[in-house]
């Protein structure tokens, strides 16, 4: 009996919990969610499950200052690939290419705020607008 009692109360202190989010949480959680599974489809293979990177081929994604200051050209980068352009990350310098993707604004955003909020970083949601935005931007 005092074991079902217990149960109830947990379940529902679960759903006051999740209830209590706010819209920010609950859009974060969704596109970080659904970044994890575009990161590791995506990226994972040369960036690593932890973004550590390949030693010196594949820069990590661990550096939330390099993040942070390139935040726009990110999502260029992760759309449209690298070609031949040398990047400096944690003081070391990576040259080469990375691919494109075939990935929608939207889905650019989720792996971002993954990428952004996991390895180290806490960079908060990129949504789909500022991922249009960036996308717009790139030269």
């Amino acid at each position: 009996m005092k074991l079902k009692a217990i149960s109830v109360i947990a379940l529902l202190i679960g759903i006051l919990a999740i209830a209590c989010q706010s819209d920010e949480q609950l859009e974060f959680k969704r596109y970080y969610t659904s970044g994890v599974l575009l990161y590791q489809q995506k990226c994972q293979n040369c960036h690593g499950t932890k973004g550590e990177g390949l030693s010196n081929l594949i820069p990590p994604l661990t550096d939330t200052a390099y993040l942070k200051k390139n935040k726009a050209q990110l999502g260029c980068m992760v759309k449209y690939g690298i070609k031949e352009t040398i990047i400096t990350v944690n003081g070391k310098s990576y040259e080469g290419a990375m691919p494109a993707t075939d990935l929608a604004p939207v889905e650019v955003a989720q792996v971002l705020t993954y990428i952004g909020n996991s390895f180290g970083n806490h960079m908060g949601t990129i949504t789909s607008e500022q991922a249009d935005v960036y996308l717009k931007e790139c030269k």
